[in-house]
């Protein structure tokens, strides 16, 4: 009994670390004074319709939304069929390949970012949105070849062997056997990605340029000027949209399946 009543206690505490902030934040947002306070002295609406006004928050949230789709996107197309090579092969250097697609979750973001600033940039002269695509690109390689791998080695592949004895192409077995049974980890995979990279800051402080600039980095910048409850409106609207995905993603899948 003892021993159920700490652990209760412990994860009453975790949570309220947890929560608490984000509780302040929010209430904080609500604040009609022109600076950060807690407790609020009245209440307004008029951070959350700053959020909007600004054209520089307006500019780099689409801007991060495009990169991060784009970059998922592209790491979803390159990684699943790395992940479904590694389950499938048992060649030797397995294991060194895998540590390679996941070398860029080691190294620190801020080397890579600063790497690629120095090849892709100053050297090669790319394009500032190309460079920062291929930078969030390597960001979320490794989070889809992790997840998707995982589901690959849980799948039967004798179902797949099965179709290739009636006479289906291994391409067609994979997009109809493969695919279909790893629906949740490719799902699993796409929200992991898309969320590391929309909030991303290390590579995108180095790649970004002029009037190219994602949101977490333009976020950074307007905090060193300004300390308004602005910043804990977009807080407290970024929360909203992530419940509200959620709930969309429970509702569609199950977030049980998400977890397989």
């Amino acid at each position: 009994m003892k021993k159920n009543k700490f652990l209760t206690g412990y994860a009453v505490v975790v949570f309220a670390f947890l929560m608490i902030p984000l509780a302040i934040i929010t209430v904080t947002a609500f604040g009609g004074g022109s600076a950060i306070v807690f407790p609020i002295d009245s209440v307004s609406l008029k951070w959350f319709a700053n959020v909007f006004a600004l054209k520089s928050f307006r500019q780099s949230f689409l801007t991060s939304l495009e990169v991060a789709f784009l970059a998922t996107l592209i790491a979803l197309i390159v990684g699943v069929p790395a992940a479904y090579a590694l389950a499938r092969s048992h060649v030797r250097g397995r294991q060194i390949l895998k540590s390679l697609f996941l070398s860029p979750t080691i190294v620190p973001g801020i080397v890579i970012g600063f790497i690629l600033y120095q090849f892709l940039i100053l050297t090669f002269r790319i394009p500032v949105f190309i460079s920062l695509l291929a930078g969030h690109f390597m960001v979320t390689l490794p989070y889809v070849i992790r997840v998707v791998g995982s589901a690959m080695e849980q799948f039967d592949f004798s179902i797949e062997e099965a179709a290739w004895s009636l006479g289906s192409p291994k391409g067609k077995a994979f997009f109809q056997v493969v695919l279909p049974n790893v629906t949740s980890g490719i799902s699993s995979a796409f929200m992991l990605a898309f969320i590391n990279s929309f909030n991303n800051i290390p590579v995108s402080m180095f790649l970004t340029g002029p009037g190219v600039s994602t949101f977490p980095a333009t976020l950074m910048n307007y905090i060193e000027y300004n300390y308004d409850p602005t910043v804990s409106a977009v807080s407290v609207l970024l929360m909203a949209a992530t419940v509200i995905i959620m709930v969309i993603v429970d509702k569609t899948l199950g977030i049980a399946s998400l977890a397989k």
